[in-house]
């Protein structure tokens, strides 16, 4: 294994781009961009940058499936396409940015219609992507201008209305071009209609007006000397109408005598009436696939309130800034993310996190632009605003991951790329066997063979498969407060079928809180003497109790004479008493009376709980028990997640006792316990190791190697940036049953592109030699090209159809109880 010197990608050598020599030591290149910028000045990578990190290495273990491109002066780069017809476009445009030096890596994706370019900005510029892309046929909107979801829309539905209008009025002329050519089925229809001239007259529009952006098409891959969809459906009309045109014009010399003089102009008008109707419905469609981006974009306030000096004023949200005083009145939308700095109110964050309760919150708390607040009006000083805050992160996380490539579409672009030069073989070979053998008929049935076979094929099915399945479904998890980076995550999360927790924070609130209260007498007394104690400590277990009698509206007392007994507990004199709080160590070392009570705290200490007996003066009061107790749907989830024949563990550094305690709660049999931070990623590698494709879920800085190191790395929303940029999915908030959710419309999006592909796969194979013919000789079934044409058309809609689908996703229900 090598290394490349200029982007720090790993390359096989024997799989390199290229290669150079350099002070005696081979370098090796991803790309030919990355070799072309090496060769210029090999000293400043290898001294500066790289040392001799380019030469051939050993590697102990597998390489990192998620280690991306890192290079030096490397950008990535948004490049929106207009023109590209099927999937052999992609392959044409990617080969064409590979080719301009310094492009570290191009990927296209057919159902966004745009292109994902990272390149070496010390060699190549946004000018030579777009040259590039513009020589090899397509055309490329005004990059300077970010196209803004409006702009976007306003295109989208203006192409709609043009392929609309196209397809009434091809329609509309052919459909008396089908009456004219056969009027023993039309026997009505005027006389005119039958003349060859009319026709000609009538389907010219349709050929040259209703289909142009077939034959600028095809010229243009003809110039670039590549083939895809519009060279199949150019050549097959054009054969049908000039066929037609030269009957017409030269009947004696085109028909010999005897041979009936049949013009094609239904099949050549009809074919491309249908073929743009095909494409009207497909743009239609792909256009609702994108709805979840819409949606989040429709989150957002188009006002703030914003205090200034003394001044309150309504301005548009896009002028708030940063330190910003915001003021919010009840059922008004939070305009940015920020801090609240006075007043409370409970704020509906459903749509962001699917929390379903409103959240309180008060001085101190974030707030999130485009959640609602339910009731109370507060003030909070605005912290991120613009493209900085959470709601904009969330659509451009959205916008990157519905854009990317699924592995599998990789393997399919790659077939599409051969499958319209095979197609054209086909079609002429299907030509020539015909015209050998077709008899006095000859030349029309291997003309019409011939069409039928060119407007079968479809490699917009193909192309359109994946995509679209995975633009539909990273949006659809967008709803639901999930985020997924990328379509090869969604591609992974679906084969998952091992599950580990994270115990703190993840299964568990991560806050310590009381859980019981054993009392002998009055167990107010019991907890206001200890609450008002802790008061003096700043022990996470002594907050708790203190926020527990405060939330009783317990009046505490100021503690006396301090004292924290390391190992033991504390102490302190409360209204007067000698007040303790400890472990069973404090009570025989003063040689209080414990009353049979530590079977109780034996008991309490079995079940993962922090047991702490209470005297005063000397006299046993009681026990306070403290835990990080479960979160309210983490059994749920557990139980739904083994239902679905997933494994599941728990990981986390406590003790084994309480591990297990939390994992009886939770119905979790593996755990995984007293595993120190920097060996949670090992303990993934050994499952893996085990043949365990494992996901990961946790939520902080500790877990980070960990979400790096499994297959599927899942962050809960709530926890660190860190976390959640190691993650491949990311839970906006902290409900488990989001788990579920991931990776129940991971399987579910997957078996759509599996269904797709096997429709796209399945009508090509099947009708191709079909329209070829090859059941003629046997049962005389023969599909004329107008068939064909329909067929072809609806392919592409159907696949997309299916896509669309998933929008009526819905997640599993998973109660308290299940």
């Amino acid at each position: 294994m090598a290394r490349d010197p200029i982007c720090g990608m790993d390359v096989l050598p024997e799989e390199a781009a290229g290669t150079s020599r350099y002070r005696g030591v081979d370098y090796y290149f991803c790309a030919v961009g990355c070799k072309e910028a090496f060769d210029k000045s090999p000293e400043q990578y290898v001294s500066e940058k790289a040392g001799a990190r380019g030469a051939r290495r050993e590697v102990q273990g597998p390489t990192p499936a998620k280690a991306g491109v890192q290079g030096v002066n490397t950008k990535v780069i948004e490049i929106p396409i207009r023109g590209m017809s099927c999937a052999s476009c992609v392959q044409h445009i990617e080969q064409a940015l590979q080719d301009v030096p310094g492009v570290v890596s191009a990927s296209v994706n057919f159902a966004t219609e745009r292109a994902t370019v990272a390149y070496l900005d010390s060699v190549t510029g946004p000018t030579d992507l777009r040259r590039a892309i513009e020589a090899a046929g397509y055309a490329v909107p005004d990059m300077a201008a970010a196209p803004t979801p409006d702009v976007e829309k306003t295109t989208r539905e203006a192409e709609i209305h043009f392929l609309r209008t196209k397809f009434l009025v091809g329609a509309a002329l052919s459909v008396p071009v089908l009456m004219g050519s056969f009027p023993d089925w039309f026997a009505w229809a005027p006389a005119p209609l039958s003349n060859p001239y009319v026709l000609l007259v009538l389907t010219t529009p349709v050929q040259f007006w209703v289909g142009w952006q077939f034959h600028r098409g095809f010229w243009a891959s003809l110039k670039h000397r590549t083939a895809d969809m519009n060279t199949l459906v150019s050549i097959g009309t054009n054969a049908a109408y000039l066929y037609s045109a030269a009957l017409t014009f030269f009947p004696a010399s085109i028909a010999p005598t005897g041979m009936e003089a049949m013009t094609y102009y239904d099949t050549a008008a009809i074919l491309m009436t249908l073929i743009v109707m095909g494409r009207w419905l497909e743009a239609k469609a792909k256009g609702r696939t994108s709805e979840a981006i819409k949606k989040l974009m429709g989150l957002r306030a188009k006002t703030a309130r914003v205090i200034r000096g003394d001044l309150t004023q309504d301005i548009p949200v896009e002028e708030v800034r940063v330190g910003d005083l915001v003021l919010v009145r009840p059922g008004e939308k939070v305009p940015v993310d920020g801090i609240i700095r006075e007043g409370q109110s409970a704020l509906d964050e459903s749509m962001l996190t699917g929390e379903s309760f409103p959240v309180e919150k008060g001085p101190g708390d974030q707030v999130i632009g485009a959640t609602v607040n339910k009731m109370g009006s507060f003030k909070f000083e605005a912290t991120r605003v613009g493209r900085e805050t959470v709601l904009a992160q969330i659509v451009r996380l959205v916008e990157q991951a519905q854009g990317s490539k699924a592995p599998i579409q990789r393997l399919v672009d790659k077939i599409a790329g051969v499958f319209v030069p095979i197609v054209l073989v086909v079609a002429v070979v299907t030509f020539g066997v015909w015209l050998l053998l077709g008899g006095e008929q000859a030349f029309l049935f291997a003309l019409s063979n011939f069409v039928a076979v060119l407007v079968i094929a479809c490699p917009c099915a193909l192309g359109l498969a994946t995509p679209t399945s995975i633009m539909v479904g990273i949006g659809k998890g967008a709803e639901h407060g999930i985020l997924i980076k990328n379509a090869e995550s969604l591609e992974r999360a679906y084969q998952a079928n091992v599950i580990i927790f994270d115990k703190t924070g993840t299964l568990t609130v991560g806050q310590p809180v009381v859980t019981d209260i054993v009392s002998s007498s009055e167990p107010g007394t019991l907890l206001r003497l200890a609450a008002s104690a802790e008061q003096g400590s700043e022990h996470p277990l002594g907050q708790a109790i203190i926020d527990h009698a405060k939330a009783k509206g317990l009046d505490l007392a100021e503690p006396q004479e301090f004292k924290a007994i390391p190992g033991y507990g504390i102490g302190a004199v409360v209204d007067g008493q000698e007040v303790l709080l400890g472990n069973a160590a404090l009570m025989q070392q003063r040689e209080i009376d414990l009353g049979g009570m530590d079977v109780q705290v034996e008991a309490l200490s079995g079940e993962g709980k922090t047991p702490m007996f209470v005297a005063a003066d000397a006299r046993l009061l009681g026990i306070i028990a403290v835990a990080d107790v479960v979160k309210p749907f983490s059994q749920s989830a557990v139980s739904t997640l083994r239902h679905l024949g997933i494994e599941v563990a728990v990981i986390t550094g406590d003790t084994r006792r309480t591990a297990e305690a939390i994992a009886r709660q939770v119905g979790i049999d593996r755990v995984l316990a007293e595993v120190l931070p920097e060996h949670k990623a090992l303990e993934v590698r050994r499952l893996q190791e085990q043949g365990k494709l494992v996901a990961m879920v946790g939520d902080g800085i500790n877990d980070a190697p960990a979400l790096a190191q499994a297959d599927v790395g899942i962050a809960i929303g709530t926890g660190t940036d860190v976390a959640m940029e190691a993650a491949d999915i990311t839970l906006i908030g902290g409900d488990l049953r989001s788990v579920v959710t991931a990776l129940q419309l991971s399987r579910l999006t997957m078996r759509n592109i599996r269904q797709n592909l096997f429709w796209a796969f399945a009508y090509n194979v099947v009708l191709i030699p079909v329209a070829a013919g090859v059941l003629y000789p046997v049962f005389g079934v023969l599909l004329s090209p107008v068939l064909a044409g329909a067929a072809m058309a609806l392919s592409s809609v159907t696949v997309v159809s299916n896509a669309l689908r998933l929008r009526s996703f819905q997640p599993m229900v998973v109660t308290a109880s299940s």
